[in-house]
């Protein structure tokens, strides 16, 4: 079976924000850490080379496939940010269509900005993202 790729490692996640973020990256970077801090109580940490990741869970797949993924993180991706979160309930949808201008991939929320997005329901987004990761796999 493959080896997972992305673990944490002991880099420096300033580091990884100082030398990959714009000016602008730089501060919502220290903004996210302060939210994902709080929504899952855990300290940052790098998770391969550009995730930034909050606690850990352990998952295994019907194929067998088991390893471990960040309860919540970030990662710069060119001008654009990213923050791995589950938005699968009706709740957390309806969440996204208030949050402000973003792309929602399958577990990955993009935008530009964070002064773009309302504060308030993206708090509740990481939370509920949070909670559902810890539901379903703790």
């Amino acid at each position: 079976m493959a080896e997972n790729k992305t673990k944490y490692t002991d880099a420096s996640v300033e580091d990884y924000i100082a030398l990959r973020g714009s000016e602008q990256q730089r501060a919502d970077c220290l903004e996210l850490i302060a939210l994902l801090k709080k929504a899952t109580q855990q300290p940052p940490r790098m998770w391969g080379p550009s995730i930034v990741g909050f606690g850990t869970y352990r998952y295994t797949y019907e194929s067998g496939h088991t390893g471990e993924a960040p309860l919540a993180g970030f990662a710069i991706r060119g001008r654009e940010l990213v923050i791995y979160l589950v938005a699968e309930q009706d709740e957390q949808k309806s969440l996204l269509s208030n949050l402000g201008p973003h792309k929602m991939g399958k577990s990955c929320l993009y935008f530009k900005r964070l002064a773009d997005l309302d504060r308030s329901v993206l708090q509740k987004l990481v939370a509920g993202s949070v909670a559902q990761v810890r539901r379903r796999f703790e």
